[in-house]
């Protein structure tokens, strides 16, 4: 039996404290945005609250569920976050298969590589992408929300080495039973890359969730805006003159309502991805 040895005791205790408090760098902005919505306006606004509530109350979220805007702005966000993460998933899966044979088996692969790799890095900028969604006639749609970020490189890098680091032999056999690219895709490799799938499908949940500038840039109507567009609105004070003032010019207990609600999506789904999300990552981006 090994004997835990002096050094790695204290290595262990730094470990645990380093953690420790970038756990609590986490945690404790959370608490403090969940204690300010549950507190007053003027205690809020007066830099009162800590952790823990000042003159405790609901007025806040009893305000943001009569709030139409809000609710309006959170169905566009589920509604894009749902549509755009199934298109990621599938195009993703569709061109990382393939990316992931070998040259002799897919001649083009390097080139599609490269290209990948150039886009990657290298992109056309807003300002070609602003008149080629308004050339398509796709402003005020959340197809202009969707479309540009339907192939996310990165994720497809991931998946293609996911995808590589899996025995050849599994498809082999299954070749030899007669089953063609697509039965093996789906049959073969899909049901095992599982870690993967759970990966991308967490990296475009979050992308889509998060997206506020795109919101702003490819929609000229309040009433098309989601979620995350609309509370950089508010919480900026910019309003386009087609929100009603009283939606701006609110308590930081009501902003920070808003802002805690539109984080419990993103905490009730990660708990569920984290130990595939992990796998995903490691393996994904150790084999070219």
């Amino acid at each position: 039996m090994n004997r835990i040895t002096k050094g790695q005791r204290v290595f262990a205790v730094f470990n645990y404290i380093i953690l420790g408090v970038l756990a609590l760098s986490c945690i404790l902005p959370i608490l403090h945005l969940l204690a300010v919505s549950l507190s007053s306006k003027t205690a809020s606004d007066n830099n009162m609250v800590g952790l823990w509530p000042v003159e405790f109350n609901v007025d806040s979220y009893k305000y943001l569920i009569q709030g139409k805007t809000f609710f309006r702005a959170f169905g566009i966000s589920v509604y894009r976050t749902i549509l755009g993460t199934a298109i990621n998933i599938v195009l993703i899966i569709l061109l990382a298969y393939p990316l992931s044979k070998d040259k002799n088996e897919f001649t083009g692969r390097p080139v599609y590589i490269a290209l990948l790799l150039f886009i990657m890095i290298f992109s056309a900028g807003m300002v070609p992408y602003y008149l080629y969604i308004n050339d398509l006639g796709l402003f005020d749609t959340v197809w202009a929300l969707v479309l540009p970020t339907c192939v996310p490189i990165f994720s497809v890098i991931l998946m293609m080495n996911f995808m590589r680091s899996l025995p050849k032999e599994m498809e082999e056999a299954a070749k030899v039973d007669g089953a063609g690219y697509w039965n093996c895709m789906i049959s073969i490799v899909l049901p095992v890359c599982l870690p993967s799938i759970a990966t991308v499908t967490l990296l475009s949940f979050v992308t889509h969730w998060n997206s506020w500038f795109d919101g702003l840039l490819y929609n000229n109507d309040i009433a098309n805006y989601p979620l995350q567009t609309y509370l950089q609105v508010i919480l900026t004070n910019k309003a386009p003159s087609s929100i009603d003032e009283s939606m701006v010019n609110i308590g930081r207990n009501m902003k920070a309502a808003q802002i805690f609600v539109t984080m419990l999506p993103l905490l009730a789904v990660y708990p569920f991805l984290q130990k595939y999300f992990v796998t995903g990552m490691v393996i994904g981006s150790v084999k070219g």
